[in-house]
């Protein structure tokens, strides 16, 4: 549908991320926003071709220097940001598979860090939008959805 007045498509921007957790800690990314430091799960835009699995997997990987695998879908959310972008949020639950010492993290991010889930649900706690901590709400709260709820056709 076109937005009343310009030639312009409206489209809302689809991403991933993943809640991993090791030994009760959650992987959370450090990272500048506008000059605000916030933090966030691991998290990006899915990109051209890219399969939203990929797209989880890629993202924590080039945020945080840990691979890891997606076991199950915690939920698909919707965010209307203060910034005017609606944001369309695959959050997948993810197990570590091993870490990349020494490889250098996306632009923006200051670190990976390993945090407690009081940590993170804190009503001070800086997240960089309401769906940081709803991700893991729901996460904790043992929502969870097979992977094979996404279909995606490999060519």
């Amino acid at each position: 549908m076109l937005n009343p007045g310009t030639s312009m498509v409206w489209q809302a921007h689809t991403t991933v991320a993943t809640v991993v957790e090791q030994d009760g800690l959650f992987l959370m990314v450090e990272e500048n926003d506008t000059g605000r430091t916030v933090f966030n799960q691991p998290a990006g835009h899915l990109e051209k071709d890219e399969s939203i699995f990929a797209g989880a997997i890629r993202e924590t990987l080039e945020e945080t220097a840990w691979l890891v695998e997606p076991f199950a879908l915690i939920g698909i959310y919707h965010y209307p940001a203060p910034n005017g972008i609606t944001y369309v949020r695959f959050c997948f639950a993810a197990k570590t598979l091993k870490e990349e010492p020494g490889r250098i993290l996306d632009d923006g991010i200051i670190s990976a860090k390993w945090l407690s889930a009081g940590t993170i649900l804190d009503p001070a706690f800086r997240a960089r939008s309401p769906i940081v901590q709803q991700c893991l709400r729901d996460y904790l709260e043992g929502q969870r959805y097979p992977l094979s709820l996404i279909w995606h056709n490999d060519p």
